[in-house]
């Protein structure tokens, strides 16, 4: 036989070994690629701008790596904005950084709509300082909560530093937040400072980015929200460790936690999922699964959140996976 019909005759019982080969591991990921090439059409996200950090590179991530035809849509309108369109059927999913309400529950219901709302990970509220203040590096929890209401330190909210504690300086605090479309906004009014009214003449801002600005700028100011802005922003902004009772904590990855050193000011974030697209559409019930499986716990860190336990993410995929 010569040279070329042996090659030639290898070639093909190699391609028929491989074909005829009983590897899971090849079958399995021949599988995986097949399914995506396969997947199409829209994804649509909105809601929470605290969440949007976390959702917007595993939605990248996702079209990347596993259904390069399949367009995820994240967009950011906050909480209670992005709850609007959720409800009447607008998006398939609606991220959020504080549980859904009752109402949006009985509009969902009207609407015919099935959905559950899951966590995703977690965030620790964070209270950020201008670098130049060098004196509220350190506050307790009573004071910020306290500072930030209506009527508790002044009667006409004109409070100075020095109002909070005597050693500080005799200027005016100026006090900046997220707007009533953000999550972030309802935590803090309804569970930080429990329902009362925020400090007169507080800048409240729809964009995160505004505030980190506002606060770069003013060395008087201080601010509130999500720790993955501060994260994002070590360099323009400084967080104000609280003393919760045992000392001034810092929030970090490791002090976030429901049951953690940080635990006052932290909060679960979450997504709502419409369970009729995930049974309807097969685009998002992938990216519902690529979520819990991969997504979440990949990418919560590197965004400033701190991981849910991995167990909770499995609970959540095999929710999904078991829909029909």
């Amino acid at each position: 036989m010569n040279n070329f019909l042996f090659g030639l005759l290898v070639a093909v019982l190699t391609l028929f070994l491989v074909a005829c080969g009983s590897d899971e591991g090849s079958s399995s990921i021949q599988a995986d690629v097949s399914e995506g090439d396969s997947l199409s059409g829209t994804v649509v996200i909105d809601g929470s701008g605290t969440v949007f950090p976390l959702m917007a590179p595993i939605a990248e991530e996702f079209m990347i790596t596993a259904a390069q035809n399949v367009s995820v849509e994240v967009s950011r309108a906050g909480t209670s904005a992005g709850m609007k369109k959720y409800v009447v059927g607008e998006t398939d999913f609606a991220n959020a950084s504080r549980e859904i309400k009752e109402e949006e529950m009985k509009e969902l219901e009207a609407n015919g709509i099935d959905s559950k709302e899951f966590k995703v990970a977690l965030d620790g509220l964070t209270l950020v300082i201008n670098p130049e203040n060098d004196w509220a590096r350190e506050m307790t929890e009573e004071e910020i909560k306290t500072m930030f209401v209506t009527g508790q330190v002044k009667g006409d909210d004109q409070v100075l530093w020095s109002d909070i504690r005597p050693e500080w300086p005799a200027e005016r605090v100026n006090f900046y937040g997220p707007n009533e479309n953000h999550g972030t906004y309802e935590f803090f009014v309804d569970v930080i400072i429990e329902k009362q009214d925020l400090v007169a003449g507080i800048n409240l801002q729809q964009e995160y980015s505004t505030l980190v600005h506002l606060v770069s700028e003013d060395k008087h100011g201080i601010a509130f929200f999500g720790y993955g802005y501060y994260a994002n922003n070590l360099d323009r902004i400084t967080a104000v460790a609280v003393d919760f009772g045992s000392g001034p904590v810092l929030p970090s990855l490791d002090t976030i936690a429901e049951d953690g050193e940080y635990a006052p000011f932290t909060r679960p974030v979450f997504t709502n999922i419409n369970l009729d697209a995930v049974r309807e559409k097969p685009q998002v019930r992938a990216f519902a699964e690529y979520l819990f499986r991969e997504g979440a716990a990949k990418f919560a860190g590197e965004t400033g959140f701190a991981p849910l336990p991995e167990e909770e993410l499995q609970e959540s995929l095999e929710f999904i996976q078991a829909l029909n």
